[in-house]
């Protein structure tokens, strides 16, 4: 639009000097010694217009010459500018594709050829986080360190190389270490927003409370953080400090510090009741509780608050018994009602808490609390029954099966011990008559069994001349059951003859003293 402007511009200015020459004619003298020129003026106009235009086109052709080393160096760098465009692209499309290698070849690559600080910079700190996805924390701190050293006194970048290897630090679990990388950024004045929630993550992972109050409160002022969340850090860190400060009364101090919303949060009002109670400030304790119970109803805090001192029981009942017309079928405050009853030794109405209670909700302790209250009336078994109930609602006990019990034996018919040791008794023969005690049967003494009868004279003669005897140990060190299924044999089982089947002292045929019927090839030696 502006071209045809200009061209009508043109058109209008040289039509109105044509118009303006047409009825002034006249003429043009140049004396140049030794020359004199006289021309129309008409002609002297267009001679000068297209002298300017000549020498328009030679200047601009003069300096388009002169212009030509610089075109080329922009040529150059608008080049490398493009390719590190490129390099950077590919690299983040790899990194949020989670192509780590490949954007870390490509951020490597940038970093050595780029002939600018700014993507120098950018390139190692893009290359360190696509190493710390990989694991590689060595390659990852070479590229921090380069990024560093490239940054200088460049404050934004510093700040930048300080914001990634925090980041990559407290991902890495490393609080104390991202807490030293900020701290240039704390001594700097830096809180920006990224900043504050970094310091908040080392903070908090490292258990200081004081820093992770103010820096959640400062993000919260800000809008900066969900509300819940900040709310659930205050609550926390709150409590925290509460806790630590009951040795030497400090928690006064962070109490009166506290806003009436981050009072009412539950973990600080338990620790704030825990402090009052140990101070022996009961009825503060119990609007402490009261307060943040009627705010949100939480059972913890309804558990804490029904134990109390006996003193503290009708005002904390009756304050609980407003609670329950609110939440009339609510098993927790049932049970914390019946608990304060106890407290307050009001055997009747605890006993029909705690039986509402169970009758919405099986709860070992409401369990616990009955078998208490029945111990307390004299009736065990009651208080038996619901102290095995409460142990089975804490504790899986494993369903045992009914005992099995094998009948007594018949032993009416059993032979005796003289006929159970012959082999030839029948099931006819009716049992002797043992004597009242029987002698006791002499120990026969240690003797040498072989396999066989010729067994010892081998040895005798495949021993040497020189070769001393072998010793025999003694029988107990002897374990006759690597040789035999059965006991030893006694000696006097040798001369006594085998009884047969309805006879005593008899022997079967065949047999002769010294034969055991069931080992013909053993022999008494020695």
């Amino acid at each position: 639009m502006r071209t045809w402007l200009w061209t009508l511009l043109l058109v209008v200015v040289a039509v109105c000097v044509a118009v303006v020459l047409r009825q002034h004619p006249g003429n043009v003298l140049l004396m140049i010694s030794p020359w004199r020129v006289e021309m129309s003026l008409t002609m002297a106009l267009l001679s000068l217009v297209a002298l300017f235009v000549v020498l328009y086109v030679v200047l601009r052709l003069l300096g388009w010459l002169l212009a030509i080393p610089d075109r080329m160096r922009a040529w150059s760098g608008r080049r490398a500018q493009a390719r590190d465009q490129e390099l950077v692209e590919q690299g983040w499309i790899g990194l949020l594709e989670g192509r780590y290698a490949q954007a870390e070849k490509g951020f490597i690559k940038l970093h050595s050829q780029t002939r600018s600080v700014t993507r120098r910079v950018l390139a190692a700190l893009s290359a360190a986080r696509a190493a710390h996805q990989m694991g590689e924390y060595a390659r990852r701190d070479q590229m921090l360190e380069a990024a560093q050293a490239g940054a200088g006194a460049d404050a934004p970048l510093q700040e930048a190389v300080a914001s990634v290897t925090a980041d990559l630090l407290l991902a890495q679990g490393q609080a104390q270490k991202a807490l030293d990388a900020l701290a240039p950024l704390q001594d700097g004045g830096a809180r920006h927003l990224h900043t504050l929630r970094l310091l908040l993550r080392a903070e908090k992972a490292l258990d200081h409370h004081d820093q992770v109050f103010a820096l959640t409160r400062s993000l919260l002022r800000r809008h900066a953080i969900d509300k819940a969340e900040a709310l659930q850090l205050i609550d926390q860190s709150g409590a925290a400090r509460l806790r630590s400060g009951m040795g030497d009364g400090s928690w006064r101090g962070v109490w009166k510090e506290l806003k009436s919303e981050e009072r009412m949060l539950p973990n600080v009002a338990l620790a704030a009741a825990a402090a009052l109670d140990e101070t022996g400030e009961g009825n503060e304790a119990a609007r402490v509780l009261e307060a943040a119970i009627g705010d949100k109803f939480n059972p913890t805090l309804v558990s804490v608050y029904a134990h109390c001192q006996a003193d503290q029981v009708p005002r904390r009942l009756a304050r609980a018994e407003t609670w329950l017309q609110q939440r009339p079928a609510d098993a927790g405050l049932l049970m914390a009602l019946g608990l304060l009853c106890l407290n307050g030794q009001l055997w009747g109405q605890a006993e029909r808490y705690l039986q509402r209670s169970l009758s919405r909700r099986d709860d070992p302790q409401c369990h616990a609390l009955l078998g208490r209250l029945y111990d307390r009336l004299n009736r065990p078994q009651d208080a038996m029954r619901h102290w095995r109930l409460a142990t089975e609602a804490r504790v899986a006990l494993p369903v045992l099966a009914a005992d099995t019990v094998l009948p007594p034996a018949e032993t009416q018919a059993d032979p005796d011990p003289y006929h159970a040791q012959s082999a030839y008794d029948l099931p006819s023969v009716a049992p002797r008559t043992l004597p009242a005690e029987p002698e006791p049967l002499p120990v026969p003494p240690a003797v040498d069994y072989v396999i066989e009868p010729n067994a010892r004279e081998h040895l005798e003669r495949v021993r040497p001349a020189d070769e001393p005897p072998a010793v025999v140990p003694p029988r107990s060190a002897i374990n006759i059951e690597d040789f035999f299924d059965s006991a030893p044999i006694p000696a006097a089982a040798f001369e006594a003859p085998v009884t047969q089947a309805g006879e005593e002292g008899a022997t079967p045929s065949g047999a002769s003293p010294g034969h055991h019927p069931h080992h013909p090839h053993i022999e008494k030696k020695g």
